[in-house]
C-alpha cells in the first residue's frame, strides 16, 4: 500500500513507524527540522511542504496513493488536505479532528469535505477514559467482535490475591486467556507455570463477565466507579462528562473559568459543574472530593494534570486518571503515583492504523506504546490456523503470539490446545510488535 501522511507530529510519527516495514510511506510536514529527523530515523520518504498544496501532494506521488492520512494539529487543514487529495485521486482519505461538532457534521453528510473516515481525538479519549474507569486496576481496556470479547491490561498490586501465584493457579475463569505480562522493560508471554508478581501488568482476553470477575479478583479498590470527578472543562473533560452521562452516571466537573463553567453546565444537564480551583484544599474538603472513586484530570497542561492527580491521591481518592500530551511523561506519571495516564494522540494513531491493515483485520489495540498489539482478524481459508488444532498450528507462528479468543457466528469460544479454527472465524490475537507483519501474513 502507498500511504501519504500529512503532519509529522506524534500521531503522524506513530503511524509512520508502524507502517514503514510493510508499506511505502511518505510523510509531508512544513518543519524542516522534523523532516530531516524523520529521514534518518525511519525508512520512509519525507517531503518538506504544505499538505494543502496540490503541487506538494503531487511531489509525494499522490497519483499512486492508496491512502492519504491528514493528521496535523489543525482540523481545517486536515479537511482541506483530504478534499485536495479526493479531487485528484480515488485514494481513501482519513482526517484527524479534535472537535466533535466537526465529526457530527461529517457523520450527517457522509463524504463531506472529501473525507472517507474521520477520527475525533477528544471523543476517542473520552471513551477510553470511560472504559478504563469501569474496571478497577485496569490500565487499558478495549472491545472486540462487536463487544463479545474484551481485552484488558491490569496492574497487579503487591497486595492482590493473585500476586506470587502461577498463571495456572490464578486461572479459575471459564472464558479467559492470560496473554502476557509486562514487567519493567520485559514482556513475558505467559505459560501455566509463569509466576505473576506484584507490580506486573497482566494482559487478559475473554468475555466481559470473565474480565469483570478477574478485575474483582485482582482489585484492591472498590468494584466500580460510582462517584466520578472530572477536573477541567477542556474539550476532553467536557466529552468525558458527556460519555459518563450517556451511560447513566451523574459526574461532577470542576472548572475554574466562570464563562466556561456556565457554558458546560448548560450543555450537561446531568453533571454538577462547580466553579473553583481544583488545587484549593478547602474546596476539595468541603465538596468531599476525597471520597470520589475516580478523579480524571483533564486540564490544559501535563504539569497541572500531574499536580491535580497527586493532590487527589493525597486526599484519599481511590483512582486517578490523567491526560498527557507528552508521551515521554507517561512512565513518569505512573511511577510517581498516577494510576492511569491517557495520551490522546496515541488513541488517535491506534484508531487510524487499523485502516492500513489487510482487509481481514477488523480491530487493533496497541499496548505499552506499541510494544505489542491485540488484533482481531477474520480468518481466510489459506490461514495457517484453519483446520488445525491450535496447539499444532501455533508451532508455525513466530514466538510472541497468543490466540486469546475466537468469535464464531456470534458465539465466544475460549481457545484451548485442541480447538480447531474454522474459515471466517474472528480470532483475537496478542502479538509482539516485532513479529506483527509476519503474523498478519500467516493468519
Amino acid at each position: 500500500m502507498y500511504v501519504i501522511i500529512v503532519g509529522a507530529g506524534e500521531v503522524g510519527r506513530s503511524i509512520a513507524a508502524n507502517l514503514e516495514g510493510a508499506h511505502d510511506v511518505v510523510v509531508v510536514d512544513r518543519d524542516a527540522d522534523v523532516v530531516e529527523e524523520l529521514t534518518y530515523s525511519l525508512d520512509i520518504l519525507t517531503i518538506r511542504g504544505d499538505g494543502t498544496d496540490l503541487d506538494t501532494l503531487r511531489e509525494a506521488n499522490l497519483e499512486q496513493a492508496d491512502l492519504v492520512i491528514a493528521c496535523t494539529d489543525n482540523d481545517e487543514t486536515n479537511a482541506v488536505v483530504c478534499g485536495a487529495a479526493k479531487a485528484a485521486t480515488n485514494a481513501f482519505t482519513v482526517a484527524r479532528v479534535r472537535r466533535r461538532t466537526l465529526l457530527e457534521t461529517w457523520q450527517e453528510s457522509q463524504g463531506a469535505f472529501g473525507v472517507d473516515f474521520m477520527v475525533c481525538t477528544d471523543l476517542l479519549t473520552a471513551r477510553t477514559i470511560f472504559r478504563i474507569s469501569g474496571l478497577p486496576s485496569a490500565h487499558d481496556v478495549d472491545t472486540f467482535a462487536s463487544g463479545l470479547i474484551r481485552m484488558a491490561e491490569f496492574d497487579i498490586p503487591a497486595a492482590s490475591p493473585i500476586a506470587d501465584r502461577t498463571v495456572r493457579e490464578a486461572d479459575c475463569y471459564d472464558s479467559l486467556t492470560f496473554a502476557a505480562i509486562f514487567r519493567d522493560d520485559e514482556m513475558v508471554v505467559t505459560r501455566g507455570d509463569t509466576v505473576i508478581r506484584g507490580g506486573d501488568r497482566v494482559v487478559v482476553i475473554g468475555s466481559p463477565d470473565s474480565i469483570n470477575d478477574f478485575a474483582d479478583e485482582v482489585a484492591t479498590m472498590p468494584e466500580e466507579a460510582e462517584e466520578v470527578v472530572i477536573v477541567g472543562a477542556s474539550e476532553i473533560g467536557y466529552q468525558t462528562a458527556r460519555e459518563f452521562e450517556d451511560h447513566g452516571f451523574r459526574p461532577r466537573l470542576i472548572e475554574r473559568d466562570p464563562d466556561r463553567a456556565r457554558e458546560v453546565a448548560e450543555a450537561l444537564p446531568n453533571t454538577m459543574v462547580m466553579e473553583s480551583d481544583a488545587t484549593n484544599a478547602e474546596f476539595l474538603a468541603r465538596e468531599h472530593v476525597g471520597e470520589a472513586d475516580v478523579v480524571i484530570a483533564a486540564l490544559d497542561s501535563d504539569e497541572k494534570n500531574l499536580l491535580v492527580s497527586l493532590l487527589a491521591e493525597r486526599i484519599g481518592v481511590d483512582r486517578t486518571v490523567a491526560i498527557i500530551e507528552t508521551p515521554e511523561y507517561a512512565d513518569l506519571f505512573e511511577t510517581v503515583g498516577v494510576d492511569v495516564a491517557v495520551n490522546p494522540r496515541e488513541e488517535t494513531a491506534e484508531e487510524i492504523i487499523r485502516f492500513t491493515r489487510t482487509d481481514h483485520t477488523e480491530k487493533v489495540a496497541m499496548l505499552e506504546h506499541d510494544r505489542a498489539e491485540v488484533i482481531e482478524i477474520e480468518v481466510g481459508p489459506d490461514s495457517v490456523l484453519v483446520g488445525r488444532e491450535i496447539a499444532d498450528a501455533t508451532d508455525d507462528l513466530p514466538p510472541g503470539v497468543v490466540i486469546g479468543a475466537i468469535s464464531r457466528a456470534g458465539d465466544h469460544i475460549t481457545p484451548r490446545g485442541s480447538t480447531v479454527v474454522q474459515p471466517d472465524d474472528h480470532v483475537i490475537v496478542f502479538v509482539d510488535a516485532a513479529v506483527l507483519d509476519d503474523v498478519i501474513e500467516l493468519i
